[in-house]
């Protein structure tokens, strides 16, 4: 992926007062870095913040954070956090990092939910490994989940979606549900944020898959 460099967006991200700066030495230690003992969420590869601020203004009795690798990405993050509709929030922070690292920044059990939104296909086979849904990602969710944790995961890329079944199958998870359109399975698309992708993407007409999985024993259903 190539992005355009911002050169302001290094020094706003080493001096914003939501941006965890040395996100490894707060491992085992984020309910100090809230205050309380709220669950922990996490969105790796957030975007511009739009899908992270919404459910955090939705849902104050839980703590998120945005884990995003470009810096130029987190900027547009931080400056929708720095308006006035979500400036206020308390239960929001950063972290510029790469998702290779999450057992080095969080502790066995510390992360009670993983969201991927739409996440780089890599479509090339020898690229197959830098998928999010990769085994080899599952691996280090398996590391930081806690034990009836769970992964949420849109696409619009059906292709992305089989491989993704497949790998967390493969992996030894269960698949507690599933939709091939989200934006039509009344039970999925219930309290559903959009981001700003999906939102982009549906207008186009094209359908919305969604997946939750985990561990814990569930039935699941399409």
């Amino acid at each position: 992926m190539r992005l355009r460099n911002i050169p302001r967006a290094e020094s706003t991200i080493q001096s914003h007062r939501a941006v965890i700066r040395r996100p490894e030495d707060q491992r085992g230690c984020w309910e100090q870095v809230f205050g309380n003992e709220k669950p922990i969420h996490i969105e790796i590869g957030m975007g511009k913040g739009r899908f992270l601020l919404n459910m955090a203004k939705q849902h104050p009795d839980i703590n998120f954070i945005g884990i995003e690798r470009y810096s130029s990405v987190l900027l547009r993050a931080l400056e929708k956090y720095d308006t006035e509709e979500f400036q206020e929030l308390t239960n929001v922070r950063f972290v510029c990092m790469d998702a290779k690292e999450l057992p080095e920044v969080f502790a066995k059990g510390e992360v009670g939910r993983i969201y991927l939104n739409f996440s780089d296909p890599w479509p090339k086979a020898r690229h197959a490994k830098r998928r999010l849904t990769s085994t080899e990602f599952l691996a280090r969710y398996d590391k930081i989940l806690a034990e009836e944790g769970s992964l949420e995961f849109k696409t619009d890329n059906t292709e992305l979606f089989h491989f993704s079944l497949e790998q967390i199958k493969e992996y030894g998870w269960k698949v507690f549900r599933y939709t091939y359109d989200l934006h039509h399975h009344e039970e999925m698309n219930k309290g559903n944020i959009m981001t700003e992708y999906e939102e982009k993407f549906s207008a186009k007409g094209n359908p919305i898959n969604k997946l939750i999985a985990g561990r814990a024993s569930e039935t699941s259903a399409e």
